[in-house]
Parts: structure tokens; C-alpha cells; sequence
């Protein structure tokens, strides 16, 4: 009899557990749902095709000039714009090029470019690119 009395007054009767239940049932389907959108939104974004690059080689000439060969995949139809460096042997930039990557009908793409430098570089690459 003194434990139903305590029971009744913190809340703890057997209305107020099924009450607790359904509140726990509700949040947890509202998770799931909100999941389930993310995940939908996420394969659905990443399927529109950003603009991504990546180095594939670099060959030097001589003291003054590197070509570089980078991979670009781009959404069709655009253009871009990809910033192309030389780098000496302290890392130091000593040459760099913006290059614009026309549209095309093909997501991805390779281009090799030559940069001239202000000193001997020992390594070309991709510094970054940017949809116009």
C-alpha cells in the first residue's frame, strides 16, 4: 500500500510507463525517418557529379618549364577553372598557371599543361579547381 502511494506520487503508475513507451517509439521512428532522408539526399547529391581533379604525372623539361597531366571530372556542359603549380625543392611555389577546362560531353577528362617557372622545380601539380 505505501509503495502504490509513492508509486502515485512520482508518476510512476502503469499509465505513465505506457505513456512513457509511446513517447520512446515516436522519437525513435522520427530518428529513422530523419535517417532515412539524409541517406536518401546524400546518394542523390553525390550522384549530380561535383567537379573533382587529381594528378597523374608531371614530366620536367628543363629548368624553366614542367608539364603537368591532371584528370578532371566536371559536370557537363560547364566550364571550369583548375590553378596548376610547380614546386621547387623547398616547396616553394616557382611556377604557376590558371588553366580553363572548356565544356565538354564527357564527365572526365585528361589535360597536361606546361608551367613556367622562376626556378628549377622538381614537382608539378594540381593546386586546386573551381566550376565557373
Amino acid at each position: 500500500m505505501a509503495s502504490d502511494i509513492l508509486d502515485s506520487r512520482y508518476g510512476r503508475t502503469p499509465r505513465n510507463r505506457s505513456r512513457q513507451r509511446l513517447a520512446m517509439w515516436i522519437v525513435a521512428a522520427g530518428f529513422v525517418v530523419v535517417f532515412a532522408a539524409w541517406v536518401v539526399f546524400a546518394g542523390l547529391d553525390s550522384a549530380r557529379g561535383g567537379l573533382q581533379q587529381r594528378d597523374l604525372a608531371f614530366t620536367l623539361i628543363d629548368d624553366h618549364k614542367v608539364d603537368v597531366t591532371f584528370e578532371v571530372s566536371a559536370p557537363v556542359g560547364s566550364t571550369s577553372y583548375c590553378a596548376v603549380q610547380a614546386l621547387s625543392q623547398q616547396q616553394a611555389v616557382v611556377g604557376w598557371r590558371v588553366v580553363e577546362i572548356p565544356p565538354a560531353d564527357r564527365y572526365t577528362r585528361v589535360f597536361t599543361e606546361r608551367v613556367r617557372t622562376i626556378d628549377t622545380a622538381v614537382t608539378g601539380l594540381i593546386y586546386r579547381c573551381w566550376l565557373a
